[in-house]
């Protein structure tokens, strides 16, 4: 797909794709289990390139063993690993989740910061679950872009980017503010059950009239 689309084009297809899918699911909340904004923070972590399901059945036990950042700061990164090591790529989000708790206990007082430039600098956030944290955990307005995000809005022609950071700049241009969180859960939730990466099911998309990959 090539051509780009205006910034008038971009605002009245957005609106539309969020009106169908809002009839559709409604408001949508993170499907990851927390229940402060640390959980969430190391759900997230945890999340890459892994299941939500698969996260919800590690954290279960995962937040008895450590039930807040002191107790992982205090963790030998080893048992995190063990703990976590079903979640996929378990060295590398169990050094991230220790190092960023020692850093939460050190330079925030032990409470996950609202703040997108301090959650960015801690070891394996950027800025996807930044703003899981902050719209989800804080109510603060933010558009995580994942790879459903990315993948569904490409093929609806609202962006040509591969970048998420412009896809971001680009939706948060275009809609409300209070409307940031629930599109990217909608555009989430289509993506995983109806415009999938390998075999979309378009003939039965509530989207097929107005995406570009659709009547291409």
């Amino acid at each position: 797909m090539t051509g780009k689309i205006s910034a008038a084009g971009r605002e009245e297809l957005l609106s539309e794709i969020y009106r169908l899918l809002y009839q559709k699911y409604g408001r949508l909340r993170c499907k990851l289990n927390y229940s402060n904004p640390f959980e969430l923070l190391v759900a997230t972590i945890l999340s890459a390139q892994c299941t939500d399901d698969r996260v919800n059945q590690v954290t279960t036990t995962l937040f008895k063993m450590f039930p807040d950042a002191a107790a992982f700061a205090a963790a030998e990164t080893v048992d995190v690993e063990n703990a976590i090591r079903t979640a996929g790529l378990f060295r590398n989000k169990a050094k991230s989740i220790t190092t960023a708790s020692r850093r939460i206990i050190e330079n925030c007082n032990g409470e996950v910061p609202a703040d997108m430039a301090i959650l960015t600098s801690l070891p394996g956030v950027g800025r996807k679950t930044a703003n899981v944290v902050l719209g989800d955990a804080f109510g603060i307005p933010g558009f995580p872009v994942d790879t459903h995000v990315k993948r569904v809005l490409n093929r609806l022609g609202v962006t040509i980017s591969a970048d998420p950071e412009k896809i971001e700049a680009e939706v948060n241009a275009a809609i409300a503010p209070e409307l940031w969180v629930n599109l990217s859960h909608l555009l989430i939730t289509h993506g995983r059950e109806t415009c999938r990466a390998g075999n979309p099911d378009c003939e039965t998309c509530l989207l097929r009239a107005i995406c570009k990959y659709y009547n291409k």
